[in-house]
């Protein structure tokens, strides 16, 4: 069938721009010259060429980044998380040729991990805090000292070096746990915009094509009824046992039917009318009975004990939806179709199944967006491309009216595709559901969706 869909949920991978992450790279190899230079300067480190060449080293990586990847590239995490990984391991070199965590840079450690836990998942997060956490764990012990400047030397208590070691372990668990979840919550909220965009886009598609229907409708009036006019006289003047016969029928009957089509767009509910409201019985059999044929068995299954049944406003979108569900299913069932319906007090379930071959798996995610779909019909035999428009107009009206659409196909060895609709049964029963504009306005681009 067109147009069919699931809900589903997926992580994203969250890539980052290598050129941001070069930038701050630059920024550390010029910070860490300035303070190598004014250390050396103040107390002449003795390591000094051994700290520059570390720095060298990282340098030429950075230019090799940027030589190699272009200014836009946005690298998946793993490799953004090995480059933070050789930022720790930089830094615990200078610091193990600097006094370790007698330096009092030795809290940068903090960056690499804090820049993960903003941009990566937690698994690469959690694993260069544990780097991190290792490499100021051997700097406690195995590091060059520093030169300081008193001729009796100067040692730090041990009690102080534990105390760095302490909280730069607490500053990486806090932080970057604080970090994580502030930019998680910002995530979220990203997301949830991006689903109300998507969803105005929507809204904004249908409106395009309820205008589009009532241009066509006044545009095609009379050349429509010029044709229906010219095949009927073609018929009249045509022996029945003519060959061309047959296809001028075709044509009038299309041509008929085309005429209705249009004629729907000026059909809106008549409020107080007395097919205003109908039970969910008459009105599944006022959707059913155009596609009833001797080819396809329609079969309406209705529960035997359910209690009072349902009754709805007999709206021409909920209407047209569920008319575009059936269609489809009859289009694509081999012998028979069936249309399950059951309620409670407090719900109402209709079930559309057929025996055909069911969702195309290869482009079931997409399946319900517009302008996204594959046809594999009966009655039009081989793949087709189609706009994938029925659907999406049919799920809207049917969503508008309340209605919550699942989708599925049966279980092997049987074959066929299962069509899901929930109501709450107040929403089902309310007494107006909104009405686009010119609901069934586009059921002509829908014949190829």
């Amino acid at each position: 069938m067109p147009g069919r869909t699931l809900s589903y949920h997926e992580s994203p991978l969250r890539h980052v721009r290598l050129d941001t992450l070069v930038r701050l790279r630059w920024i550390a190899v010029f910070g860490q010259l300035a303070a190598v230079l004014v250390a050396h300067d103040a107390i002449h480190v003795a390591q000094f060429w051994a700290c520059v060449g570390v720095i060298g080293i990282y340098a030429a990586l950075n230019i090799f980044l940027s030589l190699y990847y272009s200014g836009n590239q946005r690298l998946a995490p793993l490799p953004i998380a090995c480059l933070l990984a050789v930022d720790i391991v930089e830094l615990a070199t200078l610091l193990f040729l600097t006094g370790g965590l007698q330096n009092p840079f030795a809290l940068l450690f903090l960056g690499p991990v804090l820049i993960s836990a903003t941009a990566l998942p937690v698994r690469f997060t959690l694993v260069l805090a544990a780097l991190a956490v290792a490499c100021a764990s051997v700097l406690t012990v195995a590091h060059f000292p520093l030169p300081w400047p008193r001729e009796d030397g100067f040692e730090i208590p041990w009690i102080y070096v534990v105390g760095v070691w302490l909280a730069i372990l607490l500053a990486i668990v806090y932080v970057t746990m604080y970090a994580w979840k502030i930019t998680e919550e910002s995530r979220k909220v990203t997301a949830a915009l991006a689903a109300a965009e998507l969803v105005l886009t929507r809204e904004q598609h249908l409106s395009q094509l309820d205008g589009l229907a009532a241009a066509a409708a006044h545009e095609l009036g009379t050349p429509l009824s010029t044709i229906l006019l010219v095949a009927r006289e073609l018929e009249r003047s045509v022996d029945a046992s003519s060959p061309f016969a047959e296809d001028i029928r075709l044509l009038r009957t299309q041509a008929q039917r085309c005429r209705e089509i249009l004629g729907k767009l000026s059909e809106f509910p008549t409020p107080g009318g007395p097919l205003e409201r109908m039970p969910i019985s008459a009105l599944l059999e006022d959707v059913v009975v155009p596609y009833r044929s001797d080819e396809i068995e329609i079969d309406v299954v209705l529960p035997s004990d359910g209690g009072p049944e349902p009754v709805g406003a007999r709206n021409p979108a909920t209407l047209y939806g569920l008319g575009n569900l059936v269609e489809n299913a009859v289009d694509f069932a081999r012998t028979r179709v069936e249309i399950a319906v059951s309620w409670s007090a407090d719900s109402v379930w209709i079930v559309i199944s057929d025996d055909g071959p069911g969702f195309p798996p290869e482009i079931m995610r997409r399946l319900g967006d517009p302008y996204v779909t594959s046809r594999r019909g009966r009655r039009r035999g081989s793949d087709v491309p189609g706009l994938g428009l029925g659907f999406f107009i049919a799920k809207t009206f049917l969503e508008r009216s309340g209605a919550t659409l699942s989708l599925q196909n049966r279980t092997f060895p049987q074959q066929g595709a299962i069509v899901r609709l929930y109501w709450r049964r107040s929403d089902f029963e309310r007494l107006l559901t909104p009405v686009p504009a010119d609901p069934p306005a586009v059921e002509t681009l829908a014949d190829t969706s």
